[in-house]
């Protein structure tokens, strides 16, 4: 798709939709495409449609990626398990034609974040090692990974969150760079940047080569601390404190021209008319990029 700057509905904006209704929304509300759940794929398949219906099903829909592949950096007996689940997401990628999978940094649990001693009934990923280690071993699995996203023609793109060890643009760079995989990319979360200490002004410099995907989503105060996601992110956009307009304008700066999703995690969005909240962001988003 050539278009500049898509602006693509996120499967969290109908949190409690089918991957049908996703569809049927972004087609109603003129959105460019959407950012799919790789849980409603799934879903789909299970209750029985084919692959060749799930494909008629998306028509021409732009999908840039599905989410989710969670903690990344599972190693021992549990990276079996890391693999399998690439796999099947990688699969069902291919099944509504989309361009990549988004891959995320563990440990998931905020508890382990929150705790001061040891969690053994809870993955802890790599949180005791040292940075280095942890980012030598992050690499080592998203260069396996990148590998077999390859095989599917997939772009790979990394997303941090922010209460995991490593959160910060600059650490996921530096995990990037160890990688050395021409199909993994870095995407921008508004929230998880502010949640991380991330700024504006840092955004601005990074190289719009890296960029796959910008996150357009707002967020209650945060005064520091773990952050906690349900609680902070429970907001409209454009309701709470970011400014969305600066964040917006130094994406652009890097001379990104790439796609952008509304991602949402409003309760009381979730509970209203989806095709109604999707209108609101769509406009919302519109306005931001000066379209």
């Amino acid at each position: 798709m050539s278009k500049r700057g898509q602006i693509i509905l996120h499967s969290l904006v109908a949190r409690h939709s089918t991957m049908a209704i996703d569809v049927e929304i972004a087609r109603q509300v003129g959105f460019d495409g959407l950012e799919a759940s790789g849980d409603k794929i799934a879903a789909c398949l299970e209750a029985g449609l084919s692959r060749s219906e799930l494909k008629s099903l998306v028509g021409d829909t732009f999908i840039p990626g599905i989410g989710f592949l969670i903690d990344i950096e599972r190693q021992k007996d549990d990276k079996a398990k890391l693999l399998s689940q690439a796999n099947r997401l990688f699969e069902l990628a291919g099944a509504v034609g989309a361009h990549g999978v988004e891959v995320i940094t563990g440990p998931l649990s905020l508890e382990v974040a929150r705790a001061k001693g040891a969690t053994p009934s809870l993955y802890r990923g790599l949180i005791d090692l040292p940075e280095d280690e942890q980012i030598a071993l992050t690499a080592s699995n998203l260069r396996e990974l990148s590998d077999i996203a390859a095989d599917h023609n997939l772009i790979l793109y990394l997303e941090a969150l922010s209460w995991t060890p490593l959160n910060t643009i600059d650490k996921q760079l530096k995990v990037i760079e160890k990688t050395r995989r021409d199909n993994l990319r870095l995407l921008v979360d508004f929230w998880h940047c502010y949640t991380s200490g991330d700024t504006p002004e840092r955004v601005a410099k990074l190289d719009k080569e890296l960029l796959y995907g910008i996150h357009v989503c707002d967020s209650l105060q945060f005064d520091g601390g773990i952050p906690d996601e349900p609680m902070l992110r429970d907001v409209p956009t454009g309701e709470g404190v970011l400014d969305l307009q600066e964040w917006t304008d130094a994406v652009r700066a890097t001379g990104y021209e790439g796609w952008w999703s509304c991602e949402l995690f409003c309760r009381r969005n979730h509970q209203e008319n989806s095709f109604e909240v999707a209108r609101k962001l769509k406009d919302l988003m519109s306005s931001l990029l000066g379209r």
